[in-house]
């Protein structure tokens, strides 16, 4: 006899194992870039609250499928036609390219965690050189902050071609990070029910904790000025919107087969409508809560920097000039280098090349997206708070909470369709199989260990779960709706719920939704053949900045190779489906 299927001890954990699953990395550093990006978050924000019932709908589909058909995604979806069985299998493929890379941010989290204990803070300060006269000549030329991340935490090479040795520190630690992520997912809902509880609530805590602290921060009124302060012209911008569509769409982690794995487990009665809709609402609220606390940051960094300049100014005219200390201020500054420069204009000129352009607004500007605000810009702001120790600890525990979090949803993707496989399940134990699952994915995940690890990163972060992604949402939209039909649809629902849905919902789910998807699906492939060559950044530490690089032939056959693993799974299914029919007839 088949065994009954585990379910979530009550609503309430699957509703927060959703939630961890969704609210993750992407609230607290992509959000808040693309608001930066463009023109405020006022311009991004409008997009973005016009999204969540939005992308709800589809939200709200997955979990019904998930809830009625009780499997996960390879099964549910051959349930509904076994001409559909590779849009499972396409699922789980991005779910795993997923996994083996995500979790390199929780081992740098944990990296950065170990680190946060000590006084003062290792990126702090430049290290001295090795005779002790000054600064490391790296270092000197960029920050300690990015020094202590590009060449302390990655050692990172100078291009993809010298690919370097394994950095065991960091291997070590994403070792670390796959262990915790086993003991998480170990006993399948038992474990992880309990886990999300601290997974999807704590990292609010230290939001909350970070949001009173940022508020009283020097400076932190001009980043929420900035945050809130519109560009309409950017309003004009499809990019903006188009922007705002993807993040949403990615951030409620739609087709990556983690919503049915988690709605598999529900009672039959489970409204999953109500669910559906406050989780997206909750995803969305938090992103832009999230951008208030790193907004009120960003604006005290912005303003300790600017603020710096303009002291190092004063400081050199001063000394240059022999003006009186305390004679020059910020205030005029302006009327006074003007006045030097006329009255002294050869010894103004040689003094030049030394004066910087101090600018907040040049400063609020400048855009930084990904680890680099996660792990340089936070760290940047963190060094110059007061007991900066304690809240590096809760800031990159936190991260550490948002990344697990996730991960849980990833691994579920995986895990729950080999182990509905009653060949699977009849030879191996979930432990067994959880286990496996981890431990490929870590041996694989060495490889962004390496001093070239980080562009390998760069690469699946960017195209492993893009276009591959747009193309099985698309398809399991329009299987839901005119394969599976949406009148037998709405009969599911109204069984599971109690009503059927409204015509909103339906209108949404059988034209808005592959509309908004088609779209998206054609910006991406427009916007790839205008690109022309693609491109990454590699750090130059002769030079102390990043500059741009074609990437080589390898690397461009492995981006080709990401994008056709997974979307090749759902015609080679289909295709395979049909063989099998054909000669099982004669």
């Amino acid at each position: 006899m088949e065994k009954p299927r585990p379910l979530w001890d009550n609503p309430l954990q699957f509703v927060f194992a959703c939630i961890s699953y969704a609210v993750g990395l992407g609230n607290v550093w992509r959000f808040p870039y693309l608001c930066q990006m463009y023109g405020g978050g006022s311009a991004l924000l409008s997009c973005y609250l016009a999204k969540p019932s939005g992308e709800g709908k589809k939200k709200k589909v997955l979990m019904a499928v998930g809830q009625r058909m009780r499997r996960g995604s390879i099964g549910a979806w051959k349930m509904i036609s076994p001409y559909l069985c590779g849009v499972g299998v396409a699922s789980v493929v991005v779910s795993f390219f997923l996994s083996m890379y995500y979790n390199v941010i929780n081992a740098w989290a944990f990296w950065y965690l170990f680190h946060s204990f000590q006084d003062p803070l290792p990126w702090a300060s430049c290290p001295l050189n090795s005779n002790r006269t000054g600064y490391e000549a790296e270092c000197a030329r960029t920050s300690p902050t990015q020094y202590f991340w590009y060449r302390r935490t990655l050692n990172i090479a100078p291009s993809m071609e010298a690919s370097g040795a394994l950095q065991w520190e960091q291997a070590l630690c994403l070792t670390l990070a796959w262990l915790v992520v086993y003991l998480c997912i170990l006993r399948g809902t038992e474990s992880t029910g309990k886990v999300v509880y601290v997974t999807a609530s704590l990292p609010y805590c230290v939001l909350i904790i970070y949001l009173i602290r940022g508020l009283t921060l020097h400076g932190a009124v001009n980043g929420l000025i900035y945050m809130f302060t519109p560009k309409l012209e950017q309003l004009a911008n499809p990019k903006a919107w188009i922007s705002a569509a993807t993040q949403i769409f990615f951030s409620l982690g739609l087709g990556f087969g983690s919503l049915i794995a988690f709605a598999s487990y529900n009672e039959q009665s489970n409204n999953c409508e109500r669910h559906a809709i406050v989780v997206s609402l909750i995803n969305s609220t938090t992103s832009i809560f999230a951008s208030i606390v790193t907004f009120s940051i960003y604006g005290f960094k912005a303003t300790f920097n600017y603020e710096s300049c303009m002291n190092k100014v004063i400081l050199l005219l001063t000394n240059a000039f022999d003006l009186e200390e305390g004679s020059l201020t910020a205030d005029n500054l302006g009327a006074v280098r003007a006045h030097l420069q006329a009255a002294h204009p050869q010894q103004y000129a040689e003094l030049l090349p030394q004066l910087r352009n101090c600018s907040l607004e040049a400063e609020l500007d400048t855009a930084v997206q990904g680890t680099g605000l996660a792990f340089i810009v936070y760290s940047e702001a963190i060094k110059n708070m007061e007991v900066p120790q304690l809240y590096s600890v809760l800031y990159f525990f936190m991260l550490l909470m948002l990344g697990i979090g996730s991960m849980l949803g990833n691994t579920a993707a995986i895990l729950t369709p080999l182990t509905d496989s009653r060949f699977i399940a009849t030879h191996l134990s979930k432990e067994v199989v959880s286990g496996l699952v981890c431990f490929v994915n870590c041996v694989i995940g060495l490889i962004f260990t390496m001093e070239a690890g980080n562009y390998w990163f760069d690469i699946f972060n960017d195209y492993a779960a893009t276009l591959s992604l747009l193309l099985i949402v698309l398809v399991e939209t329009i299987a839901v709706c005119y394969v599976y039909g949406i009148r037998r649809f709405e009969k599911d629902l109204h069984t599971m719920i109690g009503h059927k849905p409204s015509w909103y919902w339906k209108v949404m789910w059988a034209f808005a939704s592959p509309l908004l998807i088609i779209s998206l699906f054609i910006f991406y492939i427009t916007d790839y053949i205008l690109t022309g060559t693609l491109q990454y950044q590699a750090w130059d530490a002769t030079q102390g900045q990043l500059v741009t690089k074609d990437y080589p032939g390898y690397a461009l056959a492995v981006i080709g190779m990401l994008v056709a693993a997974s979307t090749m799974c759902i015609p080679l299914g289909a295709l395979l489906t049909l063989l099998w029919r054909w000669l099982r007839r004669e």
